[in-house]
């Protein structure tokens, strides 16, 4: 909603408020200001200038040679390119020195060998965007009425010396959508009054109903229906102030009848309908359902095929309005409408937007309804348009209305406590204080023992229940005294459980190793669905897909991560690292809701790092993605109850893919893609991984213990033992670490070797033990009697020998 600062003030008196201070306030009661417009901000210089004389330039076909009164002593010679541009306008004129829009300054110049003093101006070169222009002066210089007094200050009769309050609005106070909701919200922060406009109508003598009957036959989508006949109108502009308030609020101007309309929507908050009498084909307005596909073309010249569900104003026979969204364009008002048919109606806000939906309209009209609009003010808009019409157009007002009226628009009544309100927001407010907020706020409210009853009226259709009342309170009172106090209790809200920590701590880590969080759908294929999953059960179908492509529910998240790195590949992204955390769901049976388990899964393709500057490349592979899992287990103190063995994985490479259990039970699987399943998918070497995280998160774990910094030398040993090709390193390492005792601190391997000189079936790994004693400095014996047992052991469980 943008609210025009000194159109507000023709309601409330904000006198000693700025509109920035205002805007402050505004917001800090609960309404975001998303930002305060100034209007003429970077203008200065521009007035009211007189066209005495206009010709054709001398040495150019577009321009004219024009001679302006501007109110100095003498009138200037201005060249103008504008082809609407005449003898005897008024126009608005930026002088020598002016200053326009960027910084734009105005200079003494010659064109084409003539002198030009200054620029006569149209709205755009002012600053008004070119979509909220009127459409006769789109394409040139704006035109003012003739009783623009020559010299003025432009800016001023064209409301341009305004601020603009953009008011960012939630669906629940749709009753600052009017510049009297606005009006009563402020009155209410600033404690003063608020001032409704004066509704005179004077009436001829014929009456409303000899000339229109009004007919509702779905009186649940329509409760109100009010319409009001004004004759003799003259079709023309509408006063400048008017167009100007309009431009404001983003609203084009068109002409003095569809101005009002737009004006009173703004101004009161209520839609309007402006309907050719003559145009309308009968007398009378029947209000109805669409037959299915009955046709209406609407105001913007669109056909719009209709159906049941949407409500229409019709003649008696054919629509003429799709109600509460758009008009039609046979009822059109156009330049020769004489006599005009008003209507102001209360439409069930469902019922306008499933129309507004369906057609893809959105309008102002439209906006109000979905949201809500104040039922006691339709009979007043009414009025008020007719009022404005006879004042603005030269309209006759037919006497009375015509209307059905079903509607019961009782305001509604709430009770609270004082006490309540207190607890609530933890403050000490007094009866007193309480009883001022609510007149500020103008609810009608009756004390009794320190609890209120709240009569709300119609205009605040958000307060139904005491917690409306009690944000009522606090945001009058002011969020920023209401006091700030600890939480008490046995428990201090907001804290993380253990395991939210740890799936915390597993999303940095991750994402310190380089790979990105993705999110996939939980919905996949029925082929996918159970594609590299820890464990399967029966798949689990939606009733009513959207598409077959998002039909069943996963029991992995890797063939939805191989999409995301398909998908980046395509769009020259080669190196991808990524992962994700997310359920799966495994069936439980028919009938029984699918059991949700919560895995850890990733992928990574491409380079792992690239220096171009120092020649050096790291290509991802098996050793790589198994590092960071290393890492990874290592951050949640896992890493001694890890272990790899080589596994075997439909889709995986047979030599690449290890299985990762944790205390000796599976826990996931790391490894390569099938050669088979990488050109099936388009993809190049990649590299997976899938974790039940569940488990890694719940398992005990022992507590961090800290060791001293070593203050004395370690020593290193390395051997080299000859086993049989079908023994796994990992196999031998465990071994060591068990029986190295207290001085063994590390067991790495450090090489492979299977090629010449070496026995068939047979291969070499050597291992880096490191040893040291936090209390003394090692001697040779402590360190040959622990390796001497690490030696011992290896030879009769694994039949090794040292290599010489």
């Amino acid at each position: 909603m943008f609210v025009s600062y000194r159109w507000l003030q023709d309601y409330v008196d904000l006198s000693g408020v700025s509109a920035k201070e205002l805007a402050e306030k505004i917001t800090r009661s609960g309404i975001e200001v998303e930002g305060v417009d100034v209007r003429n901000e970077g203008i200065k210089g521009v007035v009211v200038g007189h066209v005495l004389e206009r010709e054709q330039h001398p040495n150019a076909d577009k321009l004219n040679k024009c001679l302006v009164d501007v109110g100095a002593e003498e009138p200037v010679q201005i060249i103008c390119g504008a082809p609407n541009v005449d003898k005897g306008q008024k126009v608005a004129v930026a002088t020598v020195g002016a200053v326009l829009p960027g910084n734009f300054k105005i200079k003494r110049a010659k064109l084409r060998g003539e002198e030009s003093n200054g620029m006569i101006c149209s709205l755009q070169e002012l600053g008004i965007e070119g979509k909220l222009v009127a459409k006769e002066y789109q394409e040139g210089i704006f035109v003012f009425p003739n009783d623009a007094e020559v010299g003025a200050d432009a800016l001023d009769l064209l409301g341009l010396n305004d601020e603009v309050l953009e008011l960012g609005l939630t669906p629940n106070r749709s009753d600052c959508l009017s510049m009297l909701g606005v009006a009563h919200e402020v009155a209410a922060i600033l404690s003063r009054d608020v001032c409704y406009p004066e509704v005179n109508v004077s009436e001829a003598s014929e009456q409303a109903s000899d000339y229109i009957s009004v007919k509702v036959d779905a009186a649940a989508d329509n409760p109100l229906y009010v319409a009001r006949v004004v004759k003799n109108v003259k079709i023309g502009p509408s006063p400048l102030w008017m167009q100007s308030r309009l431009m404001a609020a983003g609203i084009r101007p068109h002409n003095n009848v569809v101005d009002i309309t737009n004006y009173i929507l703004l101004e009161y908050g209520q839609p309007l309908h402006a309907f050719d009498y003559d145009r309308l084909g009968s007398k009378e307005i029947v209000v109805r359902r669409a037959h299915n596909d009955e046709k209406l073309v609407t105001l913007d010249g669109t056909e719009r095929t209709l159906t049941h569900d949407q409500l229409v104003i019709t003649n008696g026979t054919e629509p003429v309005a799709l109600a509460g969204v758009m008009g039609g364009e046979n009822s059109e008002v156009q330049h020769d409408t004489v006599n005009v048919l008003i209507e102001s109606a209360y439409f069930n806000g469902l019922t306008v937007r499933l129309a507004s939906k369906d057609h893809g309209l959105r309008s102002e009209a439209s906006a109000r309804f979905e949201k809500g609009i104040d039922p006691n003010r339709t009979r007043m808009a009414a009025d008020r348009a007719a009022q404005l019409m006879a004042l603005y157009a030269t309209g006759e007002v037919v006497a009375g209305t015509v209307e059905v009226d079903t509607m019961n628009a009782e305001p509604a009544v709430v009770s609270v406590s004082v006490e309540r309100i207190n607890s609530v927001l933890g403050t000490s407010l007094e009866a007193n204080e309480v009883k001022s907020i609510f007149e500020r706020l103008q609810f009608e409210a009756k004390e009794d023992n320190g609890t209120f009853v709240v009569t709300v009226p119609t205009r605040r259709g958000d307060i139904t229940i005491e917690e409306d009342l009690i944000e009522e309170v606090a945001r009058l009172f002011g969020y920023d005294n209401i006091p700030t106090t600890l939480p008490v209790g046995e428990a201090i809200p907001g804290k993380l459980t253990e395991y939210q920590a740890k799936r915390r701590q597993v999303r940095r880590y991750l994402e310190g190793s380089g790979l990105y969080q993705a999110t996939t759908y939980s919905l996949t294929t029925e082929e996918k669905a159970t594609q590299f999953a820890l464990e399967t059960t029966e798949t689990i179908r939606l009733a009513m897909p959207m598409s077959e492509d998002r039909s069943v529910l996963r029991q992995s998240l890797t063939p939805q991560l191989l999409e995301v790195v398909k998908h980046n590949n395509a769009r020259q992204m080669d190196s991808v690292a990524i992962y994700e955390t997310g359920s799966v769901f495994l069936s439980k049976g028919e009938g029984e809701l699918p059991e949700e388990k919560e895995r850890l899964a990733g992928a990574v393709t491409g380079m792992w790092h690239i220096h171009q500057w120092q020649g050096e490349k790291k290509v991802v592979d098996f050793y790589v993605v198994k590092g960071i899992l290393e890492g990874l287990f290592t951050a949640l103190g896992l890493e001694e109850r890890i272990a790899y063995e080589p596994g075997a994985k439909e889709g995986m490479h047979p030599g690449r893919t290890a299985t990762i259990t944790l205390d000796g039970e599976a826990l996931g699987f790391v490894g390569q893609l099938h050669p088979a399943t990488l050109k099936a998918l388009g993809l190049k070497e990649t590299y997976v991984f899938e974790l039940d995280l569940r488990r890694a998160l719940t398992v005990d774990v022992a507590p961090v213990q800290y060791e001293l910094i070593p203050r004395f030398p370690s020593m290193t040993r390395d051997i080299a033992l000859v086993v049989d090709s079908t023994v796994q390193a990992g196999q031998i390492q465990r071994v060591i670490k068990e029986v190295g005792g207290t001085l063994l601190k590390e067991v790495n391997v450090f090489d492979l070797y299977e090629g010449e000189r070496m026995e068939e079936g047979k291969k070499s790994v050597a291992f880096s033990l490191r040893y040291y004693n936090p209390e003394h400095t090692l001697t040779d014996e402590e360190v040959t009697k622990a390796h001497t047992k690490v030696l011992e052991a290896v030879e009769a469980q694994f039949d090794a020998t040292l290599r010489s």
